[in-house]
């Protein structure tokens, strides 16, 4: 995990998410130093997603499990991702119910896809899922994600593919997408969105930011109607076990390099995740 955000120091015992009327209790000093720091980097890595223009309103979602528990947090169904703070996020078990105090639920959908992968994937601490465009589009087209940049490199080396079923409200899809996701990092929802699934919040930021610039790339090459230069299968097969290699020595994608300095781009541009 990325280093803890150290809030301000508040004597009240109410915050308020920022650009919003709302006051949340503050949860701080009722929970435990691991899980308040995976709150701060969940609030932050739910800003970023705003920040970088990724989120839908109030719909997809980010979970992270509570350090040494099966239980994970998600965000409160009714805020926008801009508003999201550390104090301000739902505990909920596998089974979806709130271990906290809290006025609101969380997205259905939301569980059913984050607890699927929460249930088998025990090395997975940080399941990010949005909606964006670029994702979507390339989630329509029948060939996925191809082989035309640098960044796709890192994303086809650990790529799963799970087909759409509708919106995720049905608990039977579980198994089929815990068993389409396997133990790839990397997932695209054809005609839903992307998915990213890794050990810390700061490398599913940095995975999402992989997959989600290898998308918009894709689509901006195929707009201008010329012919595409496909990396060849030979480097993509001595890429995949180089990533394979690297991801293997530092235990992740290296997110915790880029991650202080996005903390610092939000305490410049949108303050107020670490309470």
């Amino acid at each position: 995990m990325a280093r803890l955000r150290t809030p301000p120091t508040n004597k009240n015992t109410e915050v308020t998410a920022v650009n919003a009327p709302l006051k949340l209790p503050a949860v701080k000093n009722l929970v435990s130093e691991a899980e308040w720091r995976a709150r701060v980097d969940l609030a932050a890595c739910y800003r970023l997603i705003a920040l970088y223009g990724w989120d839908d309103l109030i719909f997809t979602h980010i979970s992270a499990k509570v350090p040494g528990t099966e239980d994970f947090l998600i965000n409160p169904y009714g805020l926008m991702f801009h508003e999201i703070t550390a104090s301000s996020l739902v505990k909920v078990d596998l089974a979806g119910t709130k271990l906290m105090d809290s006025p609101f639920d969380i997205n259905p959908a939301g569980y059913t896809i984050h607890s699927a992968v929460h249930e088998v994937r025990h090395d997975v601490g940080c399941v990010l899922h949005i909606h964006t465009p670029a994702g979507i589009a390339v989630s329509a087209q029948k060939q996925g994600l191809l082989p035309l940049s640098q960044q796709s490199l890192f994303v086809l080396a650990s790529l799963a593919y799970h087909g759409y079923e509708g919106v995720a409200l049905n608990h039977d899809e579980k198994a089929r997408l815990q068993a389409d996701l396997g133990d790839k990092n990397f997932m695209i929802l054809p005609n839903h969105g992307l998915l990213t699934a890794f050990g810390s919040i700061a490398d599913a930021f940095l995975g999402m930011f992989t997959l989600q610039r290898a998308c918009e790339i894709q689509v901006m090459a195929q707009s201008g109607g010329a012919e595409l230069i496909h990396i060849p299968q030979q480097i993509l097969d001595g890429a995949r076990a180089m990533i394979a290699g690297v991801m293997k020595t530092q235990q992740g994608m290296g997110g915790a390099l880029p991650w202080p300095a996005l903390l610092r781009k939000l305490d410049q541009q949108m303050p107020g995740y670490d309470q």
